[in-house]
């Protein structure tokens, strides 16, 4: 089974955006660890306005034991659900050398912050990767997933450019939901003509995992780092 690996080509910018509860947050904590290790000079820019649990913020103290820069809306209103856009992120998008990581929040009224970044970087080195968790109601179709894409583009004025398979239901998920949501991005994907990039599954999965029928260099591991707060 490949090991980890850094998402992307060459885009220098990564946007996640996806249904709720898709996996977002922890996605860019892996990934930005990830290319961290990689020696990249990396940041996250938290634009997630909308879910009120899993924020890139929440892993603050994280990201400043990596040498990760964070910008997010100060510490003071971060649990409030307003459309606060630091200025800052400008210039980390300007940064030719950083590798950027965009959390977006859920659905359009989320993908619709990245709308006012449009003109900052639709000439960049850019990607926007749409994470699909097929567990979650709204998305367990390929109508839905389709429409919600849809929706995402729309709102975001920018072009989904490729698939993640994040179908997971936490601690309880198996091997068998990892499939489904491999199968329901490979239709998504013949639909937009899009790639399906990766496919994650949580490091406890590795060795069982080796077993699905996927092309290793599209598998990635991943470790969970945020709780819900019952948890």
């Amino acid at each position: 089974m490949g090991g980890r690996q850094p998402l992307g080509t060459s885009a220098r910018i990564t946007i996640l955006t996806g249904h709720y509860g898709s996996g977002k947050t922890e996605l860019a904590i892996n990934l930005a660890i990830n290319a961290r290790k990689n020696g990249e000079k990396v940041a996250v820019c938290d634009l997630d306005i909308v879910n009120p649990y899993f924020r890139s913020r929440d892993a603050s103290a994280l990201f400043r034991e990596h040498s990760i820069k964070l910008v997010a809306p100060p510490e003071r209103l971060a649990t409030a659900d307003l459309p606060i856009i630091p200025a800052e992120i400008l210039a980390v998008v300007k940064d030719e050398e950083s590798r950027v990581i965009i959390d977006a929040g859920g659905d359009k009224e989320g993908a619709a912050v990245l709308g006012q970044f449009f003109h900052e970087w639709k000439d960049g080195s850019l990607e926007v990767l749409f994470v699909l968790n097929a567990s979650r109601p709204y998305v367990s179709t390929l109508d839905g997933a389709l429409y919600t894409v849809r929706q995402i583009e729309k709102a975001s004025r920018l072009t989904v450019t490729g698939i993640i398979n994040n179908t997971n239901l936490g601690a309880s998920t198996t091997i068998k939901d990892i499939q489904k949501g491999q199968d329901l991005s490979i239709m998504l994907s013949h639909k937009l003509g899009k790639p399906v990039k990766y496919t994650f599954l949580e490091s406890s999965l590795r060795i069982e995992g080796s077993n699905l029928e996927m092309m290793s260099n599209k598998m990635m591991t991943m470790d969970r780092y945020l709780k819900l707060p019952w948890e």
